[in-house]
């Protein structure tokens, strides 16, 4: 088990070598650069001025060159200096977005595997019923709903409609002046639309796809021979069945942690929510390059780690796995 984990740790560094270095020239490939960005609504701007900004930059540089330099300086945990007008460093940018993200999208999370697998496992203990056809029915159109048509028809009924919800941000006016209870309560408010197009989508294929498992499971012959020694079916499914068909939804949950911090673009830039998506997409937008690889650099760490994880929860949940990799 040691031997493994240590062989998959020392993995991770090449394939983060690979994914910083095909993300770096996709990004310089995109039609655009920062000057041209901040210099397109200034015709007085020279192109001997341009091309300074692009010395300052070291956009000048060649692309291997420039992406030895931002490799260097990663190497020290320096995300470099933001592109905009302001130029601040990204890791500040990063740290004032990140709690606001991460809180989101924690709690989406929790709520997408708090009621999806609930969800599946009782489609399945009654599968072809009523109740399996309408989950069905649920997991089509959380497939079929694209989310930003979804954010903009829940603005729509909440917030312009019934006036009920407020539809941007985190906090009213005035919120800054609330008593405990109350800030809470409004923060909570902000977070009703956001939370439910966060979590709409993803439920409903996480419960179709824990329903597929715990089928496959429940087919299993010492599921059989467990009902044929008269545990109670509570225990069979619960306590034998899904602890089995959990292994395939650990994959998933270590794919989810990078959508903590990359999966809310959509519906932070819909809502007017300032965190990480809404960070990053206002980085593309202005070709800032440093700010999106600085943002990319932490998805790509997420994606590694998640793997890393899910396999570790693998041996975890199945103790063949575990004595299979024991040295």
């Amino acid at each position: 088990m040691f031997r493994y984990l240590v062989r998959r740790v020392l993995l991770l560094f090449p394939l983060f070598i690979g994914i910083t270095l095909i993300t770096f020239v996709v990004i310089h490939l995109a039609p655009g650069e920062p000057v041209e960005m901040q210099t397109a609504l200034s015709p007085k701007v020279s192109a001997k001025t341009r091309e300074r900004l692009r010395e300052f930059y070291g956009l000048d540089k060649p692309l291997h060159v420039q992406y030895a330099t931002w490799l260097g300086r990663m190497a020290k945990l320096d995300f470099g200096r933001s592109f905009a007008p302001d130029g601040r460093p990204v890791i500040d940018k990063v740290k004032e977005r990140i709690p606001v993200t991460l809180s989101i999208n924690v709690i989406a999370l929790i709520l997408e595997f708090g009621l999806a697998i609930p969800i599946g496992v009782i489609a399945a203990t009654h599968r072809d019923t009523l109740l399996d056809k309408g989950v069905t029915i649920f997991v089509f159109l959380g497939f079929a709903v694209p989310t930003f048509w979804l954010a903009l028809v829940l603005m729509y009924i909440f917030g312009v409609k019934l006036t009920i919800l407020p539809i941007s941000g985190l906090h009213s006016l005035g919120a800054a002046n609330l008593n405990g209870f109350a800030w809470l309560w409004d923060t909570a408010r902000h977070l009703v639309l956001p939370l439910g197009v966060a979590t709409f989508g993803s439920l409903a294929g996480l419960s179709r796809y824990t329903r597929s498992t715990m089928l496959e499971v429940i087919g299993q012959d010492y599921i059989t021979t467990a009902r044929a020694k008269g545990l109670p079916e509570r225990v069979v499914i619960y306590r034998h069945a899904l602890r089995n068909a959990l292994l395939p939804i650990i994959t998933l949950l270590g794919f989810s942690l990078p959508g903590l911090i990359g999966g809310s673009v959509i519906f932070e830039t819909i809502f007017a929510i300032p965190g990480m998506g809404q960070l990053f997409y206002m980085g593309v937008m202005s070709r800032d390059y440093p700010l999106v690889m600085g943002i990319l650099v932490i998805g790509a760490f997420l994606t590694l780690a998640g793997n890393l994880l899910a396999d570790l929860a693998y041996a975890v949940a199945d103790p063949r796995i575990r004595h299979g990799s024991a040295p």
